[in-house]
């Protein structure tokens, strides 16, 4: 059995993103890098899966420009067994995204798909729904628990209202929550090994895919500071300024 699992190069969580000055953007020149988040619990999922006999290989794939390939290494030194690039100039759309991952999922014959939920950069969270759609694939988004056995797959979600799960037969897709699991720290072995894994780098148009933007971004903004809190002496007095000066009831 065979899983892919797509990781995205994203400005590392512990770096205040800045706007550039002409507010065409994000400013991400000398600015630290990193495997998005919610993508390395899906390839440490992946990975617990294979330690526990019930995947024999694990493909990391990654989308974007060429120094994706350090993702990639990350990747395999969590445990992923080989990497493919998919090399691009520019900012990906999560449709050409999904529309390449179909092209290697036609190529490769996965019997699962794991993602994370969403990206921290663009927080689109479409990816996987769009992927599934386009291989006509049972999907179960959200996932907080996931079981192999059988043939098949129990997904736990995390709804609104609680947790659900779900039964889906392979092939699947699945997208992580933050609940998933915790991934493993790294170690400068691992890191060794996975420089010696193979990493194959295609381009868009060798899978056949166009991934000319749809979308144009007029103006990015930084959201508006908060002003500061205020004590009041009472309750009476909180009512009257949620009531006048907020409005919010």
């Amino acid at each position: 059995m065979k899983i892919l699992v797509p990781v995205k190069r994203v400005v590392d969580y512990n770096v205040k993103v800045r706007v550039k000055s002409d507010g065409s953007g994000v400013d991400i020149a000398n600015v630290k890098m990193s495997m998005n988040p919610f993508d390395e619990i899906a390839l440490e999922e992946a990975v617990r899966l294979k330690e526990g006999g019930k995947v024999l290989e694990v493909v990391a794939v990654s989308v974007g420009v060429a120094q994706c390939q350090e993702t990639l290494r990350t990747g395999m030194a969590i445990g992923a067994d080989r990497g493919i690039l998919v090399e691009t100039s520019g900012e990906t759309e999560p449709l050409a995204v999904a529309k390449i991952m179909k092209a290697l999922a036609d190529k490769e014959q996965p019997q699962l798909i794991i993602l994370g939920k969403q990206a921290i950069d663009d927080d689109s969270n479409q990816t996987g729904q769009m992927l599934a759609a386009l291989l006509g694939w049972p999907q179960a988004t959200f996932a907080s628990k996931v079981v192999l056995e059988d043939g098949k797959v129990t997904v736990t979600r995390e709804v609104d209202g609680g947790l659900e799960t779900v039964a889906l037969s392979l092939p699947a897709i699945i997208t992580t929550d933050l609940r998933l699991n915790e991934p493993r720290y790294v170690t400068l072995p691992n890191i060794m090994k996975a420089k010696k894994k193979p990493l194959e780098t295609v381009k868009p148009e060798d899978l056949g895919v166009d991934v000319a933007p749809r979308l144009k971004t007029l103006k990015v903004v930084e959201p508006a500071k908060r002003s500061a809190g205020v004590k009041v002496p009472d309750v009476a007095t909180l009512v009257q300024k949620l009531r006048l000066e907020a409005k919010v009831i």
